[in-house]
């Protein structure tokens, strides 16, 4: 504030005085473009930018048969990228637990911390629709707690919406949240927060009553005001049963292409891990975000102890005459002795 304070000053100054009006505007202008740090994460803005997604968005979407596309992020960069790449749904998953925090299993995260990668990725998501994932604890208590943990969610973490697993159980929570105007995004099938409860991370659904079983817990969270619900980890033709069976979208993770849309873990899909990694099955990786970082690291690394770099363009040039001035006055000032 004090820099365009007092350029604004200088302005009204100039427009008072008989200077040359050619002078005023070109240092003027030069001194606001000039930056000496990294500032500003956003960049250049799109020239088009596009519409913000909505509920009506991912409604109509479903009605024309259209995929929806959604990913995980869980910090400014990772909500950035992916809201620019065109997501119509970022989610803050509590996947960040392990994947963001180095956590064993998402049973750890807690709600504060939840939120302080909400408001990162809120701010830097300009276009997609975002859900923030309750963690566990936080919710299951009681309709009243899950909703209080929502409207924090919504206030504090900034998100449009919220997610929480389970099926029937949970339909009076969802709709406690639903109808205090927080739109809720399901989960059913495999259910992380519940991997105890489940034996562990394992496919959901492969007999026919636990198939019949993810259906009616899908069937329970529609009903309950869910605007989607995500199915993990089912075989793809019982995903694509559920998916005819409801009237709301099904975000599938692990369940086919049967579903009206698809979600990945960023981290995964992405490659930001080094070779070796477990990856469940249904993970395609995109990319190889580890290798790429871990070549350039090296390479500024080589170049720093070869002095390569910086180079003469990474550097602030000084007016001759300042230096050698400078240079002279250093001669008598004496420096700090080493033993």
């Amino acid at each position: 504030m004090y820099f365009f304070s007092t350029v604004t000053r200088s302005c009204a100054s100039l427009s008072r005085t008989a200077r040359p009006t050619h002078f005023a505007a070109r240092p003027l202008l030069s001194a606001l473009q000039t930056r000496h740090s990294s500032h500003s994460p956003l960049g250049t803005p799109p020239a088009n930018p596009r519409k913000k997604v909505t509920l009506g968005t991912l409604r109509s979407l479903y009605k024309k048969k259209e995929p929806i596309t959604m990913i995980t992020a869980h910090d400014f960069p990772s909500a950035h990228v992916a809201d620019a790449a065109g997501m119509e749904i970022i989610l803050v998953g509590d996947s960040l637990a392990m994947v963001a925090l180095g956590m064993e299993d998402t049973s750890e995260v807690l709600v504060d911390e939840m939120l302080l990668h909400c408001k990162s990725v809120a701010r830097a998501t300009k276009g997609a629709f975002t859900v923030g994932d309750m963690p566990m604890g936080s919710y299951e208590v009681s309709p009243e707690q899950a909703l209080q943990t929502a409207i924090r969610f919504v206030k504090e973490g900034r998100m449009q919406s919220v997610k929480l697993e389970g099926g029937k159980e949970m339909a009076p929570t969802i709709r406690k949240i639903a109808t205090a105007g927080i739109p809720v995004l399901g989960h059913v099938g495999l259910t992380p927060q519940r991997q105890n409860a489940l034996g562990g991370f394992r496919v959901q659904g492969k007999t026919t009553s636990g198939a019949l079983k993810v259906l009616e817990d899908a069937l329970a969270v529609q009903e309950a005001g869910c605007f989607a619900v995500v199915l993990e980890a089912v075989p793809a033709d019982v995903a694509r049963v559920v998916t005819e069976k409801l009237s709301i979208p099904t975000i599938g993770i692990g369940a086919g292409n049967g579903c009206s849309g698809q979600v990945l873990v960023q981290v995964d899909m992405a490659g930001y891990f080094p070779p070796g990694r477990f990856l469940p099955k249904f993970v395609k990786k995109y990319g190889d975000v580890w290798g790429e970082s871990l070549r350039a690291i090296e390479t500024y690394r080589d170049e720093v102890k070869s002095r390569q770099y910086p180079a003469l363009e990474h550097t602030y040039p000084m007016p001759g005459e300042e230096l050698k001035a400078f240079e002279e006055a250093a001669e008598g000032v004496k420096g700090q002795e080493t033993s």
